[in-house]
Order: C-alpha cells, then structure tokens, then sequence
C-alpha cells in the first residue's frame, strides 16, 4: 500500500523545486525526502523529476501525477489540521439531539452566546435517547424519562399546549361556548373543523382532549405533518386548527398571523428534560449545554 508520506513530500518538492525546500517545508531531513521520492517512483515505476545541479525539474510522469494527485492531498491536509486544531481545543464537539422545532424557537436564538463547537441532530425523541442510552450521542432533549442506569433526566423548561386557528377562521360560536363553559357545544365546534396534526396517532391532541373534555378524541384530521413548522405555516394561510406548543405559537399569535382559540379550561403541561449519560461528558460540557438552554 503506497505511503501518503510519499505523495506530501512529492508535492513538496514539485513546489519547492529542491529536495532542500522540500525538507524545510515538511519539517524532516533531506535524507528521508530523497527516501520518500525514492519509494514513491519505484512504486509507480517511473522517474518523476529530473535531476539537476540546482533544481528538480519535474518529468511528463511527475506533471501528470501532480495534477491527478494535487486536489485529493491538499483536502487531506485540510482536514487533517481542522481536526487537529478541534482536538486541541478545551472540549470537544459536543452532539446533541432535539426536535427540529426546539432547535428553531428556542436554541437556534442563543447559539452565538456560547463559545463552543456543537453537532446537532433532529429525529423523533425516542431515536434520540436511545443513541444517548447506547453512546452514540452526549445529549438529547426528551418529554418522557426513564430509570436507566447512569442517565440523567434534569428539566429543562415547561411546555403548555395550547388550541390555534387559522387568523380568517371565524371562531365567534367557539368563544362564546367557552365562555359559557359550555364545554359540549365547544367540543361540537371542534369536531367541525379541519385539523392540522402532527402524527396519525393523534397524540398531542389526544392530551390536551383528554385533560379538558376527559375523554378521547374522534377525529380524523385533514393534513399529518410530521412537523410542527410546516403544521403552522399551513395554517397561516389555511383554514383549521391544531394543538402545539405555547413557545411555537406565541410569535405567530402576536403577529395576528395565527390565532390563540383556547388555552384550555385546564392547562396542559409538558416538562422537557436535558438527558446525558453522567458517565459520558465532562462537567465542562454538561455546563455548556446548560448555558446554551439557560438553565
């Protein structure tokens, strides 16, 4: 197997022009430059440079070979001191996995106020933990917790779920029952509108129905978008409602783009947990990420 020594002194010394050159250039002595060139043109079984008095003049082989090779060595040098420079720093890249949609409302803003490098991964919750749980990630955000060995479950902020519509939906008929606490004609109201939800499975409006009308929803929901994003802004031009999250909405509602229907007669809360494995990460990162969410 050819030696990547070889190639980075042959383009040291196609550079340079001089075996000198080349060995000031790589840090290392002539003898092991004329090595290296030695090795790389028995391998290759042509002579790549001339040789004179005062210069190494490159043959056809040796010009060939550099533009073939020039691309591909400069990337790995590239890499290789990105990589080293990251590794010389107080603490590594640091991944964390989180829903899209938290990313965007509530880290994406706070990301310039730490000095500190970040790889950040979207997926669904329970994906997320278990790449923490197995190793493979340092942190996630989840809505759930568990008894697991060495993992961490420290709450990080409170959701409430909260009933939105489109801003041309006429909702006078819903208010007024609301009002009233007339709480059957204000489920009537709702099973007559086009919902927005985020899974088939109905689970975020499952909750919030449960909590306030104390049984199970029976929808069948016009448009499931598997994000919350892209929930929203069809509704901005849409005509329906959904369930979501208060720090999603809250932008859009003062804006008038969306509108705040129902914050329930009982409120639905959700905690949301930072979890790490405490025998994975340093108290160094476990504060950065603290610091990133504001705890």
């Amino acid at each position: 197997m050819i030696n990547f020594e070889w190639y980075r002194t042959f383009k040291a010394i196609y550079q340079t022009g001089t075996l000198t050159g080349a060995a000031q250039e790589l840090f290392i002595s002539q003898p092991n430059v004329s090595q290296h060139l030695a090795a790389l043109e028995a391998y290759i079984c042509h002579p790549l440079f001339e040789r004179q008095p005062r210069r190494m003049v490159p043959t056809d082989y040796g010009k060939l070979l550099y533009t073939q090779i020039i691309e591909a060595v400069e990337k790995l040098e590239s890499v290789e001191a990105d990589f080293r420079h990251s590794c010389a720093q107080p603490m590594p890249l640091t991944c964390i996995g989180a829903p899209k949609e938290f990313f965007q409302m509530v880290i994406a803003p706070r990301i310039s106020d730490v000095d500190a490098g970040f790889i950040f991964e979207f997926g669904p919750a329970k994906t997320m933990l278990e790449k923490v749980i197995k190793g493979d990630m340092y942190f996630t955000l989840s809505s759930t917790t568990g008894s697991e060995k060495n993992i961490v479950y420290e709450p990080v902020m409170e959701e409430r779920f909260v009933l939105v519509g489109s801003p041309g939906l006429d909702t006078a008929a819903f208010q007024k029952a609301v009002r009233k606490k007339d709480l059957a004609a204000a489920e009537a109201w709702l099973y007559e509108q086009q919902w927005y939800t985020y899974s088939s499975d109905l689970s975020v409006v499952r909750c919030f129905w449960q909590e306030n009308f104390h049984k199970r929803p029976i929808i069948k929901p016009r448009l499931v978008i598997p994000d919350f994003d892209g929930i929203l802004k069809a509704l901005i031009t849409g005509n329906g409602v959904t369930i979501a999250a208060d720090y999603l909405v809250k932008d859009l509602v003062r804006k008038k783009e969306l509108k705040l229907l129902w914050e329930g007669a009982e409120p639905v809360v959700n905690t949301i947990y930072l979890v790490y494995d405490k025998t994975k990460v340093t108290t160094r990162q476990v504060e950065t990420v603290k610091k990133l969410l504001h705890l």
